[in-house]
């Protein structure tokens, strides 16, 4: 097994921009069994060649005995001790923007056979984004689609626990295989890191490796592809308004006050990099009692249709808390996918007719050229 000062040792001889070894531009390292990850820090001003630099490094750590895949990225934090005599660049900002899509090899292709790219989004966590993007791509691939699921929640995957999915993904072309569950084509961080070593990530490497899922994926010919956002509004939320051009945005929202103010958030995050926003939905709206039948508003109730009729987005329904759910999730059996015909996967097949319907007669835009000075 390769260990960290062989992965240095084995940069030592190569260089980036203005003949920086790599070696002396490396600011994070991670060893995951076999996975190697690996950070360089470089100048934001020459991406290009940074890139190249990328890529060699790749090819060289793959090279070590040990290595099975590597995967490095770009960021513009310094490594602590770095070589600084080749480089005169300031560094005032940790979290340079990332370049246009049409100047990110590999990009553009990956995506060109996708015909819609949803983000389910929340303000906040814990509100069920990730049950609801799980049986939204089941429910629309009930509807005859060819569906995508991407988790891109970086720091907490669920999507292998989601749909009992375990091991690592094959590697066709120089492009990794996504496994598939009910008929739809899965890739998350998670099936990369084993489900107990955490991301120790700064958001440079977050945003490369989410870029490196959109791109080096074998999606192939797909009607939708969804995906699994991190909850909040920051590295991740903005690097797909940047490099994709976003079909439409689904809000996860729970009744009370503090999830609805979060999701506003959202919404106007959205509209900001006008990404059109297909409505939201009222997760956890109401428990009913599996024994008696009784009706109980634990979080409030109605506060996102309300949100929603404000706002002027459209309100797409209603989700109970409701134990059958859980407990088809947490076995790895989604509910739309195990229990199609019950009533609790009802609600996620009219939230899922509903997507379609707004994909398909709302006008679509390019990727936007996002800057962040």
């Amino acid at each position: 097994m390769a260990t960290e000062a062989d992965i240095l040792k084995a940069l030592e001889n190569l260089y980036g921009p203005g003949g920086v070894s790599l070696a002396n531009a490396v600011s994070g390292v991670t060893l995951s069994g076999a996975k190697a990850f690996v950070s360089l820090a470089g100048d934001p001003a020459k991406r290009e060649g940074w890139e190249m630099a990328r890529v060699n490094a790749e090819k060289a750590i793959k090279a070590l005995p040990g290595v099975e895949a590597a995967v490095v990225t770009l960021t513009a934090e310094r490594a602590p001790g770095a070589a600084r005599a080749h480089d005169h660049h300031h560094h005032g900002h940790s979290h340079a923007a990332p370049p246009p899509p049409q100047q990110r090899k590999g990009l553009a292709p990956a995506l060109e056979k996708i015909r819609f790219i949803i983000v389910v989004a929340s303000g906040k966590g814990g509100v069920g984004k990730s049950t609801t993007s799980a049986n939204l791509a089941l429910g629309l691939a009930a509807q005859g689609w060819k569906v995508g699921l991407l988790d891109a929640d970086i720091y907490g995957p669920s999507a292998p626990r989601l749909f009992g999915l375990q091991g690592k993904p094959k590697v066709e072309g120089g492009k990794l295989v996504p496994p598939e569950a009910y008929g739809v084509k899965i890739m998350s961080m998670g099936f990369l890191v084993d489900e107990n070593v955490p991301m120790v990530w700064r958001g440079p490497m977050v945003t490369q490796a989410l870029s490196q899922m959109l791109g080096e994926v074998a999606w192939g010919d797909l009607d939708a592809l969804v995906v699994d956002m991190p909850p909040g509004t920051g590295d991740v939320q903005l690097t797909m308004a940047q490099q994709t051009p976003i079909a439409g945005a689904v809000i996860v929202s729970t009744p009370q006050d503090l999830a609805l103010i979060d999701a506003r958030r959202a919404v106007a995050m959205f509209q900001k990099v006008e990404a059109p926003i297909l409505g939201i939905i009222e997760n956890m709206s109401y428990f009913l009692c599996p024994h008696c039948g009784g009706r109980s508003e634990i979080f409030s109730h109605g506060g996102a249709r309300h949100d929603a009729e404000k706002l002027g987005v459209p309100f797409l329904g209603e989700a109970p808390l409701d134990m059958k759910i859980r407990e088809t999730s947490d076995s790895g059996k989604p509910v739309v996918g195990a229990e199609p015909d019950s009533p609790q996967a009802a609600v996620y097949l009219n939230l899922a007719a509903k997507v379609k319907t707004l994909l398909e007669t709302t006008k679509q835009r390019a990727a936007p050229n996002i800057v962040v000075g």
